[in-house]
């Protein structure tokens, strides 16, 4: 197989494609303080289990919570998402240990439980810069204050008329929010986020990772 064909694309358009990891990314760079990039290509595993049980325990967070740690694959961000509920996001390419790791994990545990693999079928997008909380108040009634939503939270609202997963994740202690949400409203989510940004200097930038 040659290392140029890509064997997965994410939802957002791209306008200068690169191959890396069996996905086409964008290679841009953006040169200003807000950005906002397409981060599908992250693994993407849900988990489902008992809402405060043992699972819970074993995956380290509770709800609206997040936490960093590694499942036997790498790094990972294991998130707090809903009520007996985890998003775990891990390194492309990583989907199917990721799964494997964590359902060996809570077996330990004897709770029922289910672990899928949505890598493929969600977006996933990341909004970073000093501003980027004022860009989403403007598709958002959520308060994104320090305050109320401080590094490491997770809330599920809605964002542009779209139920998005939130998670705030900052970089270098910038303010960065992960937004998750149904593949097919990725490219609307991003777009409704460049119009509401377009003010601020919102620029598209390639795919960052979790690092």
């Amino acid at each position: 197989m040659s290392d140029t064909t890509p064997l997965a694309r994410g939802p957002v358009a791209v306008a200068t494609p690169v191959v890396r990891d069996g996905w086409e990314l964008d290679a841009r760079v953006a040169t200003g303080p807000l950005t906002l990039s397409d981060e599908s290509p992250l693994a993407k595993v849900h988990v489902r289990a008992p809402f405060d049980g043992a699972s819970r325990a074993a995956l380290g967070v509770g709800l609206g919570r997040t936490a960093r740690g590694d499942l036997g694959t790498g790094d990972v961000l294991v998130v707090g998402s809903g009520p007996g509920e985890w998003l775990v996001l891990g390194a492309p390419g990583t989907a199917s240990a990721l799964r494997a790791s964590i359902e060996q994990r809570l077996a330990r545990t004897g709770e029922f439980t289910t672990v899928l693999d949505l890598t493929h079928g969600r977006a996933l997008l990341r909004l970073t810069g000093p501003t980027a909380a004022r860009v989403l108040a403007g598709v958002c009634a959520i308060d994104f204050s320090d305050a109320v939503t401080p590094d490491g939270a997770a809330l599920r609202t809605s964002l542009a008329a779209v139920v998005t997963d939130v998670v705030r994740d900052d970089r270098s202690g910038v303010p960065s929010y992960l937004l998750h949400v149904e593949r097919s409203s990725g490219q609307y989510l991003a777009d409704a986020l460049l119009d509401a940004g377009r003010g601020s200097g919102l620029e598209m930038t390639g795919f960052r990772g979790l690092g």
